[in-house]
């Protein structure tokens, strides 16, 4: 018998209370996200009382347009990762469910449909505050990890988006669909924690290293070097870790086993790695825009 680590006894709900015979929960995902928003916004409004961090000693926004940032960021997040959501991963479903799109409670979100809101909402408030969005930018991307790495913990609580399977000693027993589309497989079930590597790598690395380019290196001073990192360190972390997260139930088949969306002879390349290959391209391009105008500034 091949070693592996049994699933901890946890529940996706924190708590839950019935009013007037309606239940309501806590689910430790949503905690995720509100915690993330919370801490990112600090942190932002922390920048703002340091003006040596920002260009010429001055930030690019004060505390009150941080306030108002922090709803375009909610609304980006939740429109953008739910309709990502809807046209990456399971577009023909939704088409013949429509009604189902609005059904957010239900799951379903991708972290690149809500980076997409994301950058959109930047560019509108933004325009709308007549502030630099590389500096909009900047910010925003600085405190993303914390909000992936509480995500990620909180999928792994949910036992969702697990590994492949893996005969490695910390594979973990995932229960539910995990045990049961793992029946025929030697490894026993046991699988990757892919969750926890991209907590770790996309959420907790990425994250010191942004700070510390923030506080220690004054990359806030060359609007768009701090979104370029953000973008390549996702792009590369989210493309190496897919090569141990299993696909969505959607891509497999007999044919596709692995779930590729993009095959080339036997290898091949998952919706997760095609989405993640565009972001280290306009990571490196914001970097080189930035430098640019840095160069170019009298």
């Amino acid at each position: 018998m091949l070693a592996m680590i049994p699933f901890p006894d946890l529940s996706p709900e924190i708590f839950s209370i019935s009013v007037f015979g309606m239940e309501f929960a806590l689910r430790w995902y949503a905690l995720a996200y509100i915690t993330g928003l919370v801490a990112g916004w600090r942190i932002i409004v922390d920048t703002t009382r340091r003006a040596h961090l920002w260009p010429d000693d001055t930030p690019a926004l004060d505390e009150k347009q941080v306030d108002d940032l922090l709803f375009w960021v909610i609304l980006g997040v939740i429109l953008g990762g739910r309709i990502g959501f809807v046209l990456f991963y399971q577009p023909l479903y939704y088409l013949q469910n429509p009604a189902e799109i609005l059904m957010v409670w239900q799951g379903g979100m991708s972290f690149h449909g809500g980076l997409l809101g994301v950058v959109a909402v930047n560019f509108l408030f933004a325009a709308r505050h007549g502030i630099r969005p590389l500096s909009i930018a900047d910010v925003m991307c600085m405190v993303a990890p914390i909000g992936i790495f509480l995500g990620r913990l909180a999928n792994f609580v949910n036992a969702e988006l697990w590994g492949r399977p893996t005969d490695l000693p910390w594979g973990v027993a995932f229960p539910g669909a995990a045990a049961q589309n793992c029946a025929d497989v030697l490894t026993l079930c046991a699988r990757h924690p892919s969750q926890l590597y991209e907590a770790l790598l996309e959420g907790l690395l990425l994250g010191v290293i942004l700070l510390w380019l923030v506080y220690r290196r004054g990359a806030l001073k060359t609007p768009g070097v701090v979104a370029g990192v953000f973008f390549i360190g996702y792009g590369l972390g989210r493309f190496i870790v897919e090569f141990a997260r299993q696909a969505d139930a959607q891509f497999i088949s007999a044919d596709n086993p692995m779930g590729y969306v993009l095959q080339i002879g036997g290898a091949g390349l998952s919706m997760g790695q095609l989405l993640s290959l565009p972001m280290v391209i306009v990571g490196a391009g914001l970097i080189v825009l930035a430098r640019r105008n840095k160069s170019a500034a009298p």
